[in-house]
This record gives structure tokens, C-alpha cells and sequence, in this order.
């Protein structure tokens, strides 16, 4: 099946609702360095506008990897009813493809145990856990290196 998604850098007022509704049951989404203007906040959309898919990236140190500039993914989530049509692949090509454009050289994560799976298909590797997030859940802590693939297609920002 052929996704049909653009990805866009947005504002985090665009990627709070489904980051609400994914993530937190309905309940707050907001993150402590959403407004940081190092924050980059992403958003999948369908042709007719609709946002499927958010993510957002933050220059962070990783806590298990020493790296020249390790980018932090926080809040990705997909609409469920899109999943499996590779629009969390697009928003994740996107995202390496940012980090680069910014210079990142590490992508980092605290993954739920949950999407695991998901990210290492795409070559995050387990380097942590399983370890508990009071209110949310059992994670992960998972890394890449930016691959230069993502280095050379990264976009202006």
C-alpha cells in the first residue's frame, strides 16, 4: 500500500491534539521544551490536510551514548486508524532527515515497550530496560546513529 503523507515542520499547537489522543488518553500532552525554539515539532499530513502522524525532536544529551549531537524523539504518534500504511515510517525517515539537516549524528529514545518493534524494523537498537514511566508505562531506551542516507536527502530547515 502506498502512503500517501507529507511531513512538515509545524507549530506545537498542531501536534498536541493527536498527541493527546495517542499518547495520553485525552489527557495533557504538553512537553517541558515544546516551546524551546531548538524544538522541532513534525506533522504527517494527508492530501486533505488531516495530521496522521506527529513527532518531535530535541537536541538532549542520551543517556546511554556519548555522541558530538544527540537529538532527543519524544511523542511520535500515529492516528491508529492509518497504522500499517507507512506513515510512521515517512514521519520516522523524517525525522533522521531532520536531525541531519541540524547536524545531529544520534537519534535517541525512551520508546514504549509497546513500539519497540517498530523502531528497531527501522534500525533503533534496545540499549535500555525495560524501565517503567510513572503515569505512562513500561519503555525502552533505544538509539541510531543518523545514517548519511538521512545526512544527504535532509532537507533545509
Amino acid at each position: 500500500m502506498s502512503v500517501q503523507v507529507t511531513v512538515e515542520e509545524v507549530g506545537v499547537e498542531v501536534v498536541l491534539p493527536l498527541r493527546s489522543a495517542v499518547l495520553r488518553g485525552g489527557g495533557p500532552a504538553g512537553m517541558p521544551g515544546d516551546d524551546d525554539p531548538a524544538t522541532v515539532h513534525l506533522a504527517a499530513r494527508e492530501p486533505d490536510g488531516r495530521v496522521v502522524g506527529v513527532a518531535r525532536l530535541s537536541p538532549a544529551a542520551c543517556p546511554w551514548r556519548d555522541a558530538r549531537s544527540p537529538w532527543q524523539l519524544r511523542g511520535m504518534a500515529t492516528e491508529p486508524a492509518v497504522r500499517g500504511a507507512g506513515t510512521g515510517r515517512v514521519l520516522l525517515e523524517a525525522c533522521l532527515a531532520t536531525v541531519a539537516g541540524r547536524g545531529g549524528d544520534l537519534l535517541w529514545c525512551d520508546a514504549r515497550t509497546t513500539a519497540a518493534g517498530f523502531y528497531e524494523r527501522f534500525g533503533l537498537t534496545v540499549v535500555a530496560g525495560p524501565y517503567d514511566k510513572p503515569g505512562i508505562g513500561p519503555h525502552v531506551g533505544m538509539l541510531t546513529a543518523v545514517p548519511l542516507e538521512a545526512q544527504e536527502a535532509s532537507p533545509t530547515p
